[in-house]
């Protein structure tokens, strides 16, 4: 463990407390110790004032791999599909899983605006229960008519159960001015809170999602429970202000946490480590992305121009001693890692879905988390958790993980350094080396099928959104020599299918994408739709190194989308 010291000092007439490390051993700023990589540029320093910066691009993992649709759920009772979304979780120490749900059935047969179930079991094996809804969890704080309850958060602490719960606008989402935290000392039967008045309001760190530290809170390093606040609501798809630009970090001790008074607040950064502040108005943000996707969309009414900062989740993945907050957008995840709970976070996107319609096999989802139950030994392999709305028009309705507790595949692998070791081989096609993950701008049917060896298919990056520029590649858990990619096209259409400039090879190294140097293409490329359909293209380059390879240029077409049958990879 770490050993500290608290420093009091008052600011302003408040009460603010900065951690002061007295150094024992080589640790990080959680107390755990040791890294899964070091490479001198990181620090637990987080923005001494409110962040202005947006987060920088991770090059922390070297393979983000995540499934295109949800392969496993709960299954519920009855025929109807509804049965509930949002699904914030916590893993107890009676090895269950408790999880609430918004809007839906749950597992019984009542719809309810809120409800929490008990998910026993392992994914391919899960068995859901019902253990309260409705007003048997919480309150409304607003009227009735206007407002629902909705779950934002949940962590399992020494048996007990605490419940984020918010008001939530009916109908159009983009208020949600008070949230609360409810208690249950009998795994989710029934459940206690302060009746008379929210713990949150003004819209203030009312969307609380607690830090997932493993069974029963366990692996948490100071007897704290951690949270993560948004303001104003989840986020706002149908009005571009406010939506949240910001997550905001709670601390509070894991014996008071019903106790508002106990919860402080992170306030800034003080010499490199944390101060805490009581006063929620003290507080600086711990992550700032303000850049909006899907800016210029295609078709008229669609949602466009989407902040990347929502109500997800936090899981501390104590193997790869990394924390992982899942936020999305209506169209892609958005995800960010960290050292520390208070940072410095780091942004990287581990899938584009494209623009509707999405299929069975094809689709993204909201409200996204990783249970920390469903985490490997080793920390590479993990199942997310994520909802899609059937009436939303986005997935078809009826189909039977759309609306429930569903779960998907994902696996991440740090980046280490590694030094090339293949040979010349001109029958070795890297793009099928263990470990390869397809990369791309966005896949129009979900299908990574361009290192199968077969050159008569097609799939696309048609997304709706007019985008500059296209991309289709690799990336590798080491670094390989490389001189050759051969490009098979997929089909041309009328409104797309081809590279509207000349496309270029780049390699990643260190986190990096850069142009090969003497690169050729035999035959030319044409950038228009005279490149044809199922055309292979070799572009041979000064022999160099990386763990990642792509073929890059504008996206053509008045659909701004390029199409790809095959891609491989040679040191020759």
């Amino acid at each position: 463990m770490r050993r500290s010291r608290v420093l009091i000092t008052l600011a302003a007439g408040l009460a603010v407390v900065t951690m002061a490390t007295v150094p024992a051993v080589q640790a990080d700023s959680t107390g755990t110790t040791g890294r899964a990589r070091d490479t001198g540029r990181e620090s637990a320093t987080a923005a001494t004032s409110a962040t202005a910066a947006n987060a920088p691009e991770s090059d922390y993992f070297s393979t983000v791999d995540i499934a295109p649709g949800a392969t496993i759920g709960a299954p519920a009772i009855g025929d109807n599909k509804e049965h509930g979304d949002l699904w914030p979780s916590c893993w107890s120490n009676d090895d269950n899983v408790y999880a609430a749900y918004g809007d839906g059935v749950g597992f019984g047969d009542t719809w309810q605006d809120i409800g929490v179930a008990r998910i026993s079991g392992t994914p391919g094996n899960l068995a859901g229960a019902q253990r309260a809804s409705g007003d048997g969890v919480g309150r409304v704080w607003g009227a009735p008519q206007d407002y629902y309850r909705k779950p934002t958060g949940m962590v399992c602490v020494n048996g007990d159960l605490y419940l984020a719960v918010q008001d939530l606008k009916k109908g159009t989402l983009d208020n949600a001015p008070s949230a609360t935290i409810v208690k249950s000392v009998d795994k989710g039967a029934t459940w206690t809170s302060d009746k008379a008045k929210p713990m949150f309001s003004d819209q203030k760190f009312t969307t609380v999602m607690f830090l997932d530290y493993g069974k029963d809170n366990a692996n948490s390093p100071d007897g704290y429970v951690y949270a993560y606040g948004l303001d104003y609501n989840w986020r706002d798809t149908f009005d571009p202000d406010p939506d949240p630009t910001d997550l905001y970090l709670a601390r509070v001790p894991a014996t008071s946490i019903m106790d508002r008074s106990t919860w402080q607040f992170y306030a800034g950064d003080s010499g490199g480590a944390p101060r805490w502040s009581s006063s929620i108005d003290q507080r600086v943000s711990v992550l700032h992305d303000d850049h909006r996707v899907y800016q210029n969309v295609g078709t008229a009414g669609r949602v466009k121009d989407l902040s990347v900062i929502s109500q997800g989740g936090v899981v501390y993945n104590k193997a790869l001693k990394r924390y992982i907050y899942t936020s999305w957008t209506e169209y892609t995840y958005e995800f960010y890692e960290a050292p520390t709970p208070w940072g410095p976070w780091k942004h990287f996107t581990p899938k584009d879905f494209g623009g509707y319609p999405w299929t069975h096999t094809k689709h993204g989802g909201y409200a996204t988390t990783i249970p920390s139950k469903y985490i490997s030994a080793d920390g590479k392999s993990m199942w997310l958790q994520s909802n899609v709305c059937p009436c939303g028009g986005g997935y078809p309705a009826g189909d039977f993980w759309a609306y429930t507790f569903s779960l998907r595949k994902m696996s991440l692998t740090p980046s280490v350094p590694t030094t090339p070791d293949n040979t010349p081989d001109a029958s070795r096609n890297l793009a099928r080396e263990p470990g390869t993950v397809p990369i791309e701008r966005a896949t129009h049917f979900g299908r990574a099928i361009y290192n199968d060896g077969d050159t008569a298919q097609n799939e696309d990056d048609w997304n709706d959104e007019r985008k500059p520029t296209s991309w289709w590649g690799y990336t590798w858990p080491r670094s390989y020599r490389l001189n050759q990619v051969a490009y098979t096209t997929g089909t041309m259409f009328g409104d797309g299918g081809w590279f509207s400039s000349p496309p270029k090879i780049q390699v990643r190294r260190d986190g990096t994408w850069t142009d090969v140097t003497g690169q050729r293409v035999t035959p030319s490329y044409p950038t228009s739709s005279a490149a044809g359909t199922n055309k292979t293209y070799v572009f041979d380059f000064d022999t160099t190194t990386g763990d990642g390879v792509r073929v890059i240029g504008g996206a053509g077409g008045t659909q701004t989308f390029t199409s790809i049958a095959e891609l491989a990879a040679h040191y020759r």
